[in-house]
């Protein structure tokens, strides 16, 4: 009795051992794990001179980094959203010399500011821009918000856009990710990053009281060395602080703050609803002819929703008892 004792007690050891282990192990791998994709977040002054350094040779001259004027600065941001640099700048410099000042702006009909935004693509930013612009205006004395909450109220204005106002405007300790930063941050960690996890690393790299400069620096690295496809890996001024490095699976792919590719162009409803909007940039549409503007003729159904989508998002409205489609809103 007592050797049978003796054994149910050494063998109740063994498992308790053996689990406490286990449990051991577990959380020694969590903790690797969690040690390897935060690593890197402690930044030396290695990194961030050498990404500094390098930043002051290659910065891109783009004309919104040389003001820290916050209007200027959050129609750069909306402009830049889903837009190339290239497409933007010449759109950037009209409208800064058209409306240098957001009451100016703000004051000018809806109708006008689309047939200047004609050709950027995505006009609904346009529309959501000039309601900002009139909240602005007449809630808050024609100053832009200077905190995250209030500016995330404003129409149009994400979490990428505010704190890009934040950064560039105002110099706030912030960081700002956009589809380079994301893809910058999963490559130096090795792994995929949620949106929160991308935004805290983002925070956290910082240096204090040099916002605007780091993440400029960022935006340039992302967009000349650290591209999406064949990036510059042997150029890279912190590629010894990278973990990717260009070995193996791309870590970025699939990352918070990465964007993922469009669909095609041709035949969409996007490319349906700009050829209206084109059209009605030179004057009224007759509602019955609005398909075969859009080039989907004999698509009655889909023409009606497309129309019914403009409306309600503020581009276009209907007159004359809804036999004409006209640019812009009927309140101004």
């Amino acid at each position: 009795m007592k050797g049978y004792v003796r054994s149910s007690l050494v063998t109740t050891f063994d498992f308790i051992s053996n689990t406490s282990l286990l449990a051991t192990n577990l959380i020694y791998c969590r903790w690797i794990s969690v040690v390897r994709e935060l690593s890197f977040v402690k930044i030396s002054d290695n990194r961030e001179e050498a990404l500094t350094r390098w930043s002051s040779r290659e910065r891109r001259l783009l004309p919104w980094r040389a003001t820290r004027d916050p209007w200027k600065i959050l129609l750069s941001e909306v402009m830049l959203q889903q837009t190339q640099v290239e497409r933007v700048v010449p759109k950037y410099d009209y409208f800064v010399a058209s409306w240098p000042d957001i009451n100016d702006f703000a004051e000018t009909p809806l109708e006008v500011i689309l047939n200047a935004w004609s050709g950027l693509g995505f006009p609904r930013r346009a529309v959501n821009l000039h309601r900002t612009a009139r909240l602005v205006v007449t809630e808050h004395g024609s100053v832009i918000p200077r905190d995250l909450k209030t500016l995330l109220t404003l129409p149009g204005v994400g979490p990428y856009t505010a704190r890009a106002v934040l950064c560039f405007a105002y110099e706030i300790d912030i960081g700002v990710v956009d589809t380079n930063v994301g893809r910058i941050l999963a490559r130096w960690s090795g792994s995929r990053l949620t949106n929160k996890t991308a935004q805290s690393i983002a925070d956290s790299l910082i240096p204090s009281g040099r916002t605007w400069e780091w993440n400029q620096g960022l935006f340039d690295l992302g967009a000349l060395i650290c591209r999406k496809h064949e990036p510059k890996c042997s150029q890279c001024p912190v590629f010894e602080w990278c973990s990717w490095q260009g070995v193996g699976p791309d870590p970025s792919i699939g990352s918070a703050g990465v964007s993922s590719s469009q669909k095609p162009f041709s035949g969409s409803d996007r490319q349906a609803r700009g050829k209206l909007l084109k059209a009605l940039s030179d004057g009224p549409v007759s509602y019955a002819n609005a398909e075969w503007v859009m080039g989907i003729a004999k698509e009655t159904t889909r023409a009606d929703k497309l129309v019914a989508a403009l409306v309600a998002d503020g581009l276009i409205y209907l007159a004359l008892n809804g036999q004409e489609l006209r640019l812009g809103n009927s309140f101004d």
